[in-house]
């Protein structure tokens, strides 16, 4: 089964951080913040929300068919993902833009502040949602907000049920556009944090959003998710990392093990019990897309 990951291709610099953000920054001086970290630990890594679920996804054995947009400096990167198996069909290039950057700096407590320049991102929304490459299953992940929007709609109209996951461009839509979201959707997934936001902002609890859908997922990190399904909760326990290294991507871990899951029928539990151990082996390593995993 071929599965459709909508989303972001991004190149992303990673910092490390040896303190602790909250003793450097002074919550009673926000109104005129001016602070500085030094990161001994940089790195340049291929990242994105699709290209991260993409490579999790062939790391399973499952077909990955990103649709995305990226710059003309992104040759290495579509090089990358056909080595890996990866169909790099329906990922375009614009002129005059960088691909994605995002610049993630994470402290000793695995806190992170991130900054994201969309570059290419930002024309996604002139790539089109395929209907006749044999997609059997989706995902809208962070994207261009427009490109958002258009392949829900695009995705819903041509009968191919998707996962909905807002992730960080959760704060770019109102609470009109996140509940179209709910109603084309067949699965939701969302952090906490996320979770607590769509809440808000539908003003839809967990149990009106897993009304709606197949099924609501919301990860709570190392104590593992829940699974709502017709207004009923499941707690899928965590899997604990065996060394906290590095909690970049591991969100997108557990997505590809969610979207793998349900390409081969399986439960929501099922698939969330997958996604908390992939996600663990993910935190324990560092690397970028250079982790491994065995189903």
């Amino acid at each position: 089964m071929s599965i459709l990951v909508c989303g972001s291709l991004a190149f992303d610099t990673i910092m490390t951080f040896e303190g602790r953000f909250a003793e450097q920054i002074l919550p009673s001086q926000l109104h005129i913040l001016n602070v500085s970290f030094l990161v001994p630990g940089l790195r340049r890594e291929y990242g994105g929300c699709a290209g991260n679920i993409a490579y999790g996804l062939r790391q399973l054995g499952s077909s990955a068919v990103p649709l995305a947009m990226v710059g003309n400096d992104a040759q290495d990167y579509l090089g990358r993902l056909q080595t890996l198996g990866v169909n790099t069909q329906f990922i375009g290039i614009t002129a005059g833009n960088y691909t994605a950057q995002a610049m993630i700096m994470t402290d000793r407590d695995n806190n992170q502040i991130t900054a994201f320049h969309p570059g290419a991102m930002s024309d996604a929304h002139t790539n089109a949602v395929p209907t006749d490459a044999g997609v059997k299953l989706a995902i809208i992940s962070p994207d261009g907000r427009d490109a958002m929007l258009q392949h829900a709609q695009q995705l819903h109209t041509a009968g191919i049920p998707f996962v909905f996951d807002p992730g960080q461009g959760l704060p770019m839509f109102n609470g009109e556009e996140l509940t179209s979201f709910i109603e084309l959707a067949s699965w939701v997934t969302v952090n906490d944090y996320e979770g607590k936001m769509l809440s808000d902002r539908t003003g839809l609890s967990f149990e009106d959003i897993a009304a709606r859908v197949n099924g609501l997922i919301v990860t709570l990190g190392e104590q593992g998710c829940e699974v709502w399904e017709g207004g009923q909760k499941t707690s899928v326990p965590g899997v604990k990392a065996a060394e906290v290294l590095d909690p970049t991507g591991c969100g997108d871990a557990f997505r590809a093990a969610l979207l793998h899951g349900l390409s081969q029928g399986w439960s929501l539990p099922r698939c969330a019990e997958l996604g908390n151990k992939i996600g663990a082996t993910k935190i324990a390593s560092r690397g970028g897309q250079n982790y491994q995993f065995a189903a």
